[in-house]
């Protein structure tokens, strides 16, 4: 029978050196288990969240892994860049190629929610790929654009807050469809989604900027097809049953091309499951276990 720990472990925190076109920057990360454990899980947030969105996953699994979770560019304790233009695929590509080389893992499992999903399916695509299995946290090859407009909407958001209470209940409002229902989960989202400015006001743990190229004005929709054919590894895809990122017929389709590729879809929630709860994390360590 699977059960969670209940012991509340802390992460270890760590930095790496990456390169944009305009010079260096840090990318942080937390990491979890035993630095020597060849099974390695990379966790990736979506686009406004940061590294410990993972905790409640990594305690309960840092056992069996070595859990490396990172801050993308602009988000969490990572470097905000002066050109917003480089907040792009390229560039995270670039960052997590560089964060697996500093690993010196062989083979990497890869759990990615909504951009950090995007990011796993362009990995696991490449020939050659260290990328042994991956998990896409509601996200797949189709991405609506309407979708995506509301995600930068609220990406945009430069608010201040006086209390750690009005923040909380913004996060309970823009990330209503997480369907999380604990009090602790919210007072956890909270905790590492604010820091204190210098004026003493809470802001929010990412850059603004960071939604500004999220939306090709153009196309219908974000199409990565391509990449989702090409993956060659074992395919867990986590769906909230109310999804507008992840929409049933999209599911279909990406079963007509992967048809090993195994669909769970969870209650009560939209884009995207939070990964905290007990039947969400046990769905994620039970399916590891198998591959």
């Amino acid at each position: 029978m699977y059960a969670l720990h209940v012991t509340k472990t802390e992460p270890r925190h760590d930095f790496f050196w990456s390169l944009t076109p305009q010079g260096f920057h840090k990318t942080a990360y937390v990491e979890w288990g035993n630095v020597d454990n060849p099974r390695v899980l990379i966790c990736v947030h979506g686009l406004t969240r940061n590294s410990r969105d993972f905790d409640f996953l990594a305690r309960d699994l840092e056992n069996s892994y070595r859990i490396v979770c990172p801050d993308l560019l602009g988000r969490g304790d990572s470097d905000y860049l002066a050109n917003p233009l480089l907040y792009n695929f390229t560039q995270y590509i670039s960052d997590m190629i560089t964060l697996i080389a500093r690993l010196g893992a062989q083979e990497i499992h890869w759990l990615g929610t909504s951009l950090g999903g995007i990011i796993g399916m362009m990995l696991a695509a490449q020939p050659n790929s260290p990328i042994k299995s991956v998990i896409l946290n509601d996200v797949g090859m189709i991405i609506p654009n309407m979708a995506l407009r509301r995600l930068e909407t609220y990406a945009r958001n430069d608010n201040a807050f006086l209390s750690f209470h009005e923040a909380k209940t913004y996060f309970q409002t823009v990330l209503a469809n997480f369907g999380i229902t604990e009090p602790e989960h919210w007072d956890h989202i909270t905790q590492f989604g604010i820091r204190r400015d210098e004026k003493g006001d809470f802001r929010l743990t990412y850059d603004p900027a960071i939604g500004q190229n999220l939306v090709n004005e153009s196309a219908p929709s974000l199409h990565l097809e391509a990449y989702w054919q090409a993956i060659r590894c074992p395919i867990l895809v986590i769906r909230g049953e109310e999804s507008d990122f992840l929409l049933p017929e999209i599911v279909t389709k990406m079963l007509y091309s992967q048809p090993k590729a195994k669909v769970v879809n969870i209650p009560n929630c939209g884009h995207a499951p939070s990964l905290m709860t007990r039947d969400q994390i046990q769905i994620v360590g039970e399916w590891l276990r198998g591959v």
